[in-house]
């Protein structure tokens, strides 16, 4: 069977392309889904017309993005090794992105034509295939990426610093720990200098004790005496 397509279906057919199909596949999905209708002679008519509007329109917009995207610079990074070559690619889906960041526009990925993609450091001039004799093109350029500065050797110099306070703080303690020893001498010279101080007094307690028996024998002696003399006298 032969139709007509109103839509663009893909793997099959583009909108108002006529082209024959079989019979089932017309019958139970395009005609009833009206992606597509029997080519009668006045509906070959009509859409012949229609597609004619619609490609003079498209062409027309074509050719106002084209004139948008002619000579664009898109900039790109990338990682790199010796001899500029990249870690990995640049394909067109990256172009499209880098080309929307500039222009603003939305580029179909697919209308960019690249035989292999970017694996080199470099400047590069892509064209893209918009439509029938519609090829802007633009330039991009790939440059290396910059190596991000790494922060372990600040983070060790700032841990030194924070140990810094910690030894300080080790030093005080020591220090407070130093006068806690001091007071216990003061206190045990103390304790000496009081046990110095009572040793005297120990001493005269004896010398004390020597005078009160020298008098209690004077007392006897002079007792006696007199005892004795009472004798006599009888």
């Amino acid at each position: 069977m032969k139709v007509i397509f109103l839509q663009d279906v893909p793997n099959v057919a583009h909108a108002g392309q006529v082209k024959e199909v079989a019979d089932g596949y017309a019958r139970n999905y395009l005609i009833p889904r009206k992606l597509a209708v029997l080519a009668q002679p006045h509906a070959v008519s009509q859409i012949e017309t229609r597609t004619k509007k619609m490609e003079v329109r498209l062409t027309s917009e074509m050719k106002e993005l084209a004139s948008q995207i002619e000579g664009k610079e898109v900039s790109l990074k990338a990682k790199a090794g010796a001899k500029d070559k990249l870690y990995g690619s640049i394909t067109s889906a990256d172009i499209a992105a880098g080309l929307k960041n500039v222009t603003g526009l939305e580029i179909d990925k697919r209308k960019i034509e690249m035989e292999e993609p970017i694996r080199q450091l470099g400047s590069y001039e892509i064209a893209l295939k918009l439509g029938k004799d519609i090829a802007p093109k633009i330039k991009v350029t790939v440059t290396e990426e910059e190596a991000e500065e790494k922060p372990p050797k600040k983070e060790k110099k700032v841990a030194k610093k924070k140990e810094a306070p910690k030894a300080e703080e080790k030093a005080a303690k020591k220090e407070k720990k130093a006068p806690g020893k001091e007071e216990k001498a003061s206190k045990e010279k103390k304790k000496t200098t009081k046990k110095v101080a009572e040793k005297p007094e120990a001493e005269k307690k004896p010398k004390k004790a020597a005078k009160t028996t020298k008098a209690a024998e004077k007392k006897t002696t002079k007792k006696e005496t007199k005892a004795k003399k009472e004798e006599k006298t009888e």
